[in-house]
This record gives C-alpha cells, sequence and structure tokens, in this order.
C-alpha cells in the first residue's frame, strides 16, 4: 500500500520548502513528471502517480529516447503528489539538499490499465508529456534496481534528449539560475547544466512570496 512514513521521516519540514506528506489524486490520477536534481550527485528522478502517492524512481543518467540504451533506475520512497510541482532549492544538510528542477511533465497510461503500485518485476506504459512521449517500461532486476527502456516507436532516437532539453518545463530556467533565484549554490547546481544552455529566457529573481510564472509550449522538446 501507498504510504508517505518514509518521505515524511526524512525530512524537516521547517526547514525544507518541500510539500508535505499528504496524499491526494489529480484529476485524471495518471500524472508523471521528471525532476532534474543536482544534490550530491546529478540525477533525475521520476515518478508516477498512483493510490494517491507519486511512486519515484532516481535516475542516474536521466531517460534515453534510444531504445538500445538502458538507464538504471533506483527505486526510492513514494512522494506526494503536490511535489510534482517543487521547483526550487532544498537547504544543504537536509536530506536531498541543493536545486531541484521541473524537467518534465504530463500523464502517462499504463499498459491494460496495470496497477503500477502492484508492479513486481515488469512495468510498461506510455507517457504523454512535453519532452517524452511514447512508449516505456520500468523492468525490475533484483531489490529496488529497475531499468528504464524506451520502445521503438515514432518518438525513438539516437539523440540526447538531456542535453538537447536542458531546462525547465515550468520556468525555462537551468539549474544554475533556479539556485540564483531560490539562494542556493549556484557554482554546486552549474556542474548539473551542460555546457552550452539557451539564453536565459525564464522567470527572473522574484520577490519572496510571489509565484513563478508558467511557461507554455506546443514543442515536444523544450
Amino acid at each position: 500500500m501507498a504510504s508517505l512514513s518514509e518521505y515524511k521521516k526524512k525530512r524537516k519540514f521547517d526547514k525544507t520548502p518541500e510539500p508535505g506528506p499528504t496524499k491526494k489524486k489529480t484529476k485524471t490520477g495518471r500524472m508523471f513528471v521528471i525532476q532534474k536534481h543536482r544534490a550530491t550527485q546529478l540525477h533525475y528522478d521520476f515518478r508516477l502517480e498512483a493510490d494517491g502517492v507519486l511512486k519515484s524512481w532516481a535516475v542516474p543518467k536521466g531517460p534515453s529516447l534510444d531504445p538500445t540504451v538502458k538507464r538504471l533506475a533506483m527505486e526510492v520512497e513514494d512522494h506526494p503528489v503536490d511535489y510534482a510541482k517543487f521547483e526550487g532549492v532544498i537547504p544543504e544538510g537536509e536530506y536531498g539538499g541543493g536545486t531541484v528542477m521541473v524537467w518534465d511533465y504530463g500523464t502517462y497510461a499504463p499498459e491494460k490499465d496495470e496497477d503500477v503500485s502492484a508492479a513486481l518485476k515488469k512495468l510498461k506504459f506510455t507517457l504523454n508529456g512535453e519532452k517524452l512521449k511514447g512508449s516505456w517500461v520500468l523492468v525490475r532486476t533484483r531489490g529496488r534496481q529497475w531499468l528504464l527502456l524506451k520502445h521503438r516507436d515514432y518518438y525513438t532516437t539516437e539523440e540526447e534528449v538531456t542535453e538537447l532539453a536542458p531546462v525547465s518545463i515550468l520556468t525555462r530556467r537551468s539549474l544554475a539560475e533556479i539556485a540564483e533565484d531560490e539562494g542556493g549554490d549556484i557554482k554546486k547546481a552549474a556542474t548539473g547544466d551542460p555546457k552550452k544552455i539557451p539564453r536565459r529566457t525564464g522567470v527572473k529573481r522574484r520577490k519572496k512570496g510571489s509565484k513563478a510564472k508558467v511557461w507554455h509550449s506546443n514543442r515536444s522538446v523544450a
């Protein structure tokens, strides 16, 4: 059964801006999000909504659109659904301390309405995001260790999507820009950005308490 007890145990909510451990459901109940996270090491957090939480995997090298590439995905604790829109800085010294970006966001459909929470060895699904689309599969190899693979379809390519589309789907900011705006470690965050990133077109530094602007695009890769 999905639970947020481990998520709650690992965090001090009077010190971190992360959302609290509340279970809820979106209208579709099938949201997915990928968050680019520069903590001790850069990785991508892949999350699928199920049973009122986000089932989560840490993907060190990020997703690949090349069906011949297998990406390690380590299963981690469930996260609250509200975490899908979290973009900012987790204070150093706290669990997962570093800069977080909403890299991709959308909906997904499990094959044959498969129970995501009950999947023991394999989970097939279709993604409909801004950057990632088409058929995918998560395959458990042992314990918390899974592999994330792209099925061959219209959306496959050998080009590296994490390099082609490095910035936030919400605000068009790079990791370094998010760190700069939110009071994080700019130098550390910048090591998670590719050498060449688009000219800054995202939100600028905003006053405390104000909401970020949301960036929308009709392009499949942003």
